[in-house]
């Protein structure tokens, strides 16, 4: 039997409490963006390719599992784990980090990265996105990427259940 180590894209997964320590390997300007990515879909995959084309390097911050739950998607939400979810996503070329947040918003964690540019996919106006006015404040661009694919984790879920 074979041991293959461990891809590459594992070490971008980075826990909340060694990210202070990893930002000065960043390339700057750093885009932030944040969300649950729970069944990776091509409107994701669009939003981020998108994102990180706003600057040099991309930080994708995902809800915990507990996070998640809060947002009140359903009770069998999220259907991948944590660490399930930023492996994935750390596997796309576009993204240079994944971290986690069990707050409600990302607000702590946007202000101790102190992104040049923070992103949200979707229909949030951007001056509702969490920390638009701190980043704003700093010299910062905020915007927000309508998602040209109509995709949705909660529509492939449904479809599923249906068959």
């Amino acid at each position: 039997m074979h041991h293959y180590p461990s891809p590459l894209f594992e070490q971008k997964i980075c826990p909340p409490e060694q990210l202070v320590a990893r930002l000065a390997c960043l390339p700057r300007p750093l885009v932030f963006t944040n969300g649950c990515f729970d069944i990776l879909h091509r409107g994701h995959v669009t939003c981020l390719a998108q994102a990180r084309a706003l600057g040099a390097g991309l930080m994708v911050a995902i809800n915990t599992d507990a996070s998640v739950k809060r947002l009140g998607k359903g009770d069998d939400r999220p259907i991948n784990s944590t660490l399930q979810r930023a492996a994935v996503l750390a596997a796309l070329e576009c993204v240079s980090i994944v971290t986690w947040f069990d707050t409600d918003t990302p607000l702590e964690l946007i202000l101790a990265v102190r992104p040049d540019v923070l992103v949200k996919g979707g229909d949030w106006a951007p001056e509702q996105i969490v920390g638009s006015q701190q980043v704003l404040a700093w010299g910062g661009n905020v915007h927000s990427i309508p998602f040209l694919f109509a995709t949705s984790t909660t529509e492939t879920i449904k479809r599923i259940r249906q068959n």
